[in-house]
């Protein structure tokens, strides 16, 4: 028998507000070494942008559009991997 029940109100800024602050500070500052690096033509720190102007919009379900936009749409398997490991966004005509 469950008798926990969850509290009536729960304050999710309160609760979430300095983690993501956090993380938001850690990917400002990725961004600037980057840059000063001269490697902000790399297709993943593109897609990075491109996934920030979708968390700043308004649009609901931000997180699941923000992992599509990661995500490689195309279904037919390729016929020979080129690389072992996983990069994390689709290079440039592979999606």
């Amino acid at each position: 028998m469950n008798t926990w029940t969850p509290p009536a109100n729960v304050n999710l800024v309160d609760l979430g507000f300095m983690d993501s602050r956090s993380k938001l500070i850690d990917l400002a500052a990725f961004l600037d070494r980057v840059q000063r690096a001269g490697q902000e033509g790399d297709f993943r720190v593109a897609a990075l942008k491109q996934a920030i102007e979708l968390l700043a919009g308004d649009q609901p379900e931000r997180a699941r559009n923000i992992l599509l936009s990661f995500s490689d749409p195309s279904t037919e398997p390729i016929p020979k991997a080129t690389t072992q490991g996983a990069v994390g966004a689709v290079p440039p005509g592979q999606g």
